[in-house]
């Protein structure tokens, strides 16, 4: 955990004493340290600043890889002024060579000290900001939203939050939250897209006793509640019109009545919104108040799509793995070169959220007996295609945000609808094998049962079950159900008393129509699947071949029933 003080080291001593002075200014402690020096974690780092054009070396080397803190390099000479910007005294620098002396940021000699301080301080506050709010990413889109949200924090302005489904909007808004003067105060989020117009207004303003049915009592609403605090309004974009003109009351007076009350309620609240949609665009439609977009626009974070900051992907992955592996008890997976280029491949249209969901049903689902690296070909179909359906049409449009037009429904609701679709299918096409495992093996149950089995109901011991061939079964017009044979035999039907069936051994034609009294449809794909298991000797990739479903299926079923 990156720290509250500055190392400097004494490559040019001079230097070193004049950024000592300058971070002492604003408040923070500096420690001196040689260039041999070995750096403790109890020195409690936050950034180390090599001076003299020195390769950060050793330093460096810890300060990376062991107090995981970010290197400043100063070159050598005369520095600069007060009031000169650092970004004027930044460069790319001599030192991006090996990880030993990689830099997070460099200076020419002329930059003012008084700048780099500043500079300094703020990469401190980001990195304390992601480790107390989970945001993770390095990239330079990344550093730039968290900029901002450094800046934005201790100031009182409204803050519109823009981005895509998934990129961590609540994050940014918590962020915001910590790093002003209401940190102690209450933050509430609410997701406005989630909520009924009417429930909407009673949620946030409350309501008085009796102001409709139900309301028994008077109950405050999330502003009273998130009073001195902040409050976070996520999916703004949704907000019914009638809301909208009780919100924008709140924040020009700070002042609104409950629902079915008179009584003036006077709060103090910073309010975060965030969208996911065009908001100028909806204004232009009329569908949300221009004075409103105005009044939360006052200060805007856009944060990127992970399609945008793709290097932030194995950072990600690796996080994840850790989180989603202590969470079940699982050990972590290896995730090999060829897998990470896959990932990193992907347009993830729903961006950080959907990785996190990948994630952790590759740790889940990673093959353990024997145990194996996640492999490119047991992530799912769209992932190994790069976002892509088979025609080639991209999940997500392409071009930025302001180059899109609205065509009913936002990219990233496409991109559910499209991913429902694709999964509905291989639903459809492994039930299809399985029914096909079935009819081939003889087990035709009548239509009653198969409804009865598949909605999980039992069925009574010594009940007579109609076996059908349904093939040649022909259905009588009157009633639309079968007539029985006397004889059993093509194209007729046999009453056969239910009994169990045991599948240690290889069934014969006639324990192929019988099945044990109250399994349910689950209970058959278990034993379906123990029983190709054991005929192919344990061979998966032949047993998903013989049930017509993929392998990385059968080995989620086969951990689902525990058949490992």
């Amino acid at each position: 955990m990156s720290g509250r003080r500055v190392l400097v080291s004494t490559h040019d001593l001079v230097r070193a004493r004049s950024l000592k002075d300058a971070f002492a200014e604003l408040g923070i402690r500096v420690e001196m340290v040689t260039p041999d020096e070995e750096l403790s974690r109890e020195a409690d780092a936050g950034l180390l600043v090599v001076t003299g054009g020195a390769l950060p070396g050793r330093l460096g080397e810890q300060a990376h890889l062991e107090l995981s803190v970010p290197v400043f390099a100063v070159a050598s000479g005369r520095k600069g002024t007060p009031g000169r910007s650092a970004d004027a005294g930044r460069s790319s620098g001599p030192w991006d060579r090996t990880d030993g002396d990689r830099v997070d940021e460099s200076f020419t000699a002329d930059a003012a000290d008084a700048d780099i301080a500043h500079i300094g301080v703020r990469r401190m506050k980001m990195l304390r900001l992601q480790e107390e709010t989970g945001i993770i990413g390095s990239t330079e889109a990344m550093r730039e939203a968290l900029e901002q949200v450094v800046h934005f924090g201790p100031v009182e302005a409204t803050v519109l939050i823009t981005g895509e489904s998934g990129t961590g909007k609540e994050l940014f808004a918590r962020g915001i939250h910590r790093l002003s003067a209401r940190r102690v105060k209450p933050f509430i989020a609410v997701n406005v897209g989630a909520l009924s117009d009417s429930l909407l207004e009673s949620e946030l303003f409350g309501h008085e006793k009796g102001a409709f049915t139900g309301a028994v009592d008077r109950r405050k609403g999330l502003f009273e509640l998130a009073d001195s605090g902040t409050i976070f309004l996520d999916e703004i974009g949704e907000m019914p019109s009638a809301t909208q003109t009780n919100l924008l009351r709140v924040l020009e007076q700070r002042e609104f009545h409950r629902v079915g009350g008179e009584e003036t309620v006077n709060v103090d609240v910073r309010i975060v919104a965030a969208t996911n949609r065009d908001l100028p665009e909806v204004v232009v439609k009329g569908d949300f108040r221009r004075d409103l977009y105005y009044r939360l626009n006052v200060l805007s974070i856009r944060l990127p799509p992970l399609r945008e900051r793709r290097a932030d992907v194995p950072e990600l992955v690796a996080a994840f793995v850790a989180e989603s592996s202590e969470r079940h008890g699982l050990s972590p997976p290896e995730i090999p070169p060829e897998t990470m280029e896959t990932l990193m491949a992907h347009s993830w249209p729903g961006n950080v959220r959907e990785l996190r969901n990948l994630v952790e049903s590759m740790v889940i689902l990673a093959p353990r007996s024997p145990a194996r690296p996640v492999l490119p070909d047991d992530l799912p179909y769209e992932v190994r295609r790069g976002g892509t359906l088979g025609g080639g049409v991209a999940l997500v449009p392409a071009g930025p945000p302001g180059e899109r037009r609205d065509s009913g429904r936002s990219g990233p609701e496409l991109a559910v609808i499209l991913r429902s679709l694709m999964e509905l299918r291989t639903d459809l096409d492994e039930l299809r094998g399985e029914f096909e495992l079935f009819k081939s093996s003889g087990w035709k149950p009548s239509a009653p049962v198969v409804g009865r089995i598949a909605s999980g109901s039992a069925v009574p011991e010594g009940e007579l079950v109609e076996v059908v061939d349904l093939d040649e079964t022909e259905a009588r017009p009157d009633s639309g159900t079968h007539s029985p044979s006397k004889t059993p035999g093509k194209g007729s039907v046999e009453e056969v008393p239910v009994e169990g069936v045991s599948v240690e051994d290889e069934p014969s034609s006639a324990d192929s129509s019988l099945f044990r009294p109250g399994m349910t449809m689950t209970e058959l794909e278990r034993e379906a699947i123990r029983a190709t298991l054991d005929a192919t000797g344990g061979n998966r990739r032949e047993a998903a071949k013989i049930l017509g479903i993929g392998e990385r299926t059968l080995y989620r079923k086969i951990s689902k029933y525990e058949l490992s």
